[in-house]
């Protein structure tokens, strides 16, 4: 299956060993935003410099130390994977040096990062500081972790993981986020935001499925995602829905015009909204005191 460049789903690994996804800003052709993952052993160094950009780091598994020329850190409860509890996240700014060192076994750990304007204090942010937010209903519902979410504390950077219980519709209704609309008195409406979608599946057979296309039709991609996957998405709208009997997680990191989640529904599906009766009884998925167990 080929999927336009913009929309790729990448399933390839760094020439670093350790580097097991990467996507940056040129490898998909456009401004802002970059990611990788890494797994790490026990004692392995992962040492750089945030340069002109800022960085967010999201535990995915396991436990590390890090030393940067802002401050030094360690996580004591990192979670056994994602479907184990909720991340740690650390924020660095620009020219920021860092060191970060693999604590457990085995540690792996995703980063996003993109340029900065502006300078932020570097902040490390535990599970328990982590907000929930259950959002849709009956078989939309899903679970929203608020890594770096707007008024963070940072330039341009946001960071979300999200959690679909097996057979539930993610994303949905379905949203776009690809220019920048203002109100006539200012406010913000919708965000032109770039995106990555990097996805963790409960089983390793398992699946979800996601859909990107616009209004008009010129696009209309339909991808089977597996276990770190990721997707591209600089615009349309981008609907998910978790295979049955698999629950789904998936990284989100966005970059763009704001800092920002402010985007536009589907009108077709809107009235969608106000038909919910009720949540779905598996959410929340995870919880921070699931991190201590």
């Amino acid at each position: 299956m080929t999927h336009p460049k913009e929309y790729k789903l990448a399933r390839r690994s760094s020439p670093d060993s350790r580097v097991y996804q990467k996507v940056t800003a040129a490898d998909a052709n456009w401004t802002h935003l970059n990611f990788e993952a890494r797994l790490m052993q026990e004692g392995e160094t992962w040492s750089g410099d945030t340069g002109a950009n800022e960085y967010v780091f999201v535990l995915l598994s396991g436990n590390y130390s890090v030393t940067t020329n802002r401050g030094s850190w360690k996580t004591i409860n990192g979670r056994k994977g994602v479907f184990s509890g909720i991340a740690h996240t650390l924020y660095l700014p620009r020219h920021t040096s860092f060191s970060l060192v693999a604590e457990s076994e085995w540690l792996d750990i995703a980063a996003g990062w993109c340029p900065s304007a502006h300078d932020f204090p570097a902040r490390f942010k535990k599970p328990e500081e982590v907000a929930i937010e259950i959002r849709g209903g009956d078989n939309a519902t899903r679970q929203i972790n608020s890594l770096a979410e707007p008024g963070f504390g940072c330039s341009n950077i946001v960071a979300v993981e999200v959690y679909t219980p097996s057979g539930n519709w993610s994303s949905f209704p379905a949203h776009k986020h690809d220019e920048r609309k203002l109100a006539p008195d200012g406010t913000l409406i919708e965000a032109a935001l770039e995106e990555f979608y990097f996805y963790k599946i409960d089983q390793e057979q398992g699946y979800a499925i996601q859909q990107v296309y616009t209004e008009d039709g010129s696009l209309n991609e339909l991808m089977q995602l597996r276990n770190n996957d990721i997707v591209m998405v600089p615009r349309g709208y981008h609907p998910v829905v978790a295979g049955h009997g698999y629950n789904c997680y998936y990284l989100n990191f966005l970059a763009g015009s704001d800092q920002s989640l402010a985007n536009t529904p589907d009108p077709v599906h809107e009235w969608i909204f106000n038909s919910w009766k009720g949540k779905d009884p598996r959410i929340p998925m995870v919880t921070a005191e699931m991190n201590k167990q």
